[in-house]
């Protein structure tokens, strides 16, 4: 069966196509690197001694994606494709709205005129924004407090009302809370372009020296130790989780969360990572950042329940493994 992955060169993307070559399926990518890098396809096949096709698009470009759509017989589609930033978000929301809806848009269209039934969203648990936590699947979805939780969102409404109007398209929304890690091998991980938005690469670019120190963004939130406390997740475990979604995919609309159902602190991140890898992390604390919330994990026992999926990496194995791909990646 050919699987069409959106993103498929990216973090999330890489890791979720050795998983789905792993479990028998065909990979087709359709990526524009604008956050990655070709090579990563060449460590997945090096990883799986499988092949994949790859074509260097842009997903909100329609005669690209129907001409793919047109060569393969495309069985589902796994839909990463997007900008992911909620600070760049802020800054640059008309970028946001765009490239994220219209990539969408476009998919779906996609989809429809080719009749393919499959298809999974890579979503956020942003859409829940500042609500009680743990967050679970039935709540109001509140992503306000920034543009890339709005184009999450609005994607998820996008593809329901899709569904409601082509019953035998089958949807499966998932929404992962904050990925981190690498693959066992070390050979794919997070290596964002830039300075990075996420915590962990910051945190293992400042071990590795690439960065003089961490900045902590407040530590007067209600939690803990006053900073902002994240369900962090493993992204094998991300990855598996989308091929469960695709294995038992039915008609309609689904939606799951995919996370530990635990949150760490950033400041017990940073003392998983010290302990896990010997090593220091330097970090100051520095005001809040717009669009933080200051508490965010996952109910994650619908997923449990009915894809059979659960998190099964803890912390410590998040941290090693990051480690592991930052020792041996080279710009």
């Amino acid at each position: 069966m050919n699987i069409l992955v959106t993103g498929g060169a990216g973090y999330i993307g890489s890791h979720t196509c050795v998983a789905l070559l792993e479990a028998g399926y065909s990979v087709i990518v359709a990526d524009n690197l604008c956050n990655s890098k070709v090579e990563t396809i060449d460590k997945v096949k090096q990883i799986t001694k499988k092949d994949i096709l790859f074509y260097q698009i842009d997903v909100t470009e329609e005669d690209a994606v129907d001409k793919i759509f047109s060569n393969h017989d495309i069985n589902g589609v796994i839909h990463f494709a997007g900008l992911k930033a909620v600070g760049e978000s802020i800054e640059k929301p008309l970028t946001y709205y765009y490239n994220n809806l219209v990539s969408t848009m476009v998919l779906a269209k996609a989809c429809q005129k080719h009749n393919v039934k499959r298809l999974v969203f890579s979503s956020s648990a942003t859409v829940y924004g500042d609500n009680i936590v743990p967050f679970v699947e039935t709540m109001n979805l509140l992503p306000t407090t920034n543009p890339y939780g709005e184009t999450k969102a609005m994607s998820e409404r996008i593809l329901t009302d899709i569904a409601k109007a082509n019953p035998a398209f089958s949807v499966s929304l998932l929404r992962y809370f904050n990925p981190v890690g690498a693959h066992e091998s070390g050979l794919i991980g997070e290596a964002p372009n830039g300075i990075p938005n996420n915590l962990m690469p910051y945190v293992t670019q400042v071990a590795k020296g690439k960065r003089e120190k961490l900045s902590v963004f407040g530590n007067d939130y209600p939690t803990v130790d006053g900073t902002g406390v994240r369900d962090y997740i493993h992204v094998v475990d991300l990855a598996v989780g989308h091929v469960a979604a695709l294995d038992n995919i039915t008609e309609g609309v689904h939606v799951y969360n995919l996370g530990t159902g635990q949150g760490t602190s950033v400041l017990e991140l940073i003392q998983a990572f010290e302990d896990a890898n010997s090593v220091e992390v330097s970090y100051e604390v520095v005001n809040r950042r717009p669009g933080d919330i200051a508490s965010c994990y996952a109910d994650a026992s619908k997923a449990e329940r009915e894809l059979g999926w659960t998190a099964k990496r803890d912390i410590l194995a998040m941290c090693r493994d990051a480690w592991r791909f930052e020792k041996n990646y080279e710009e």
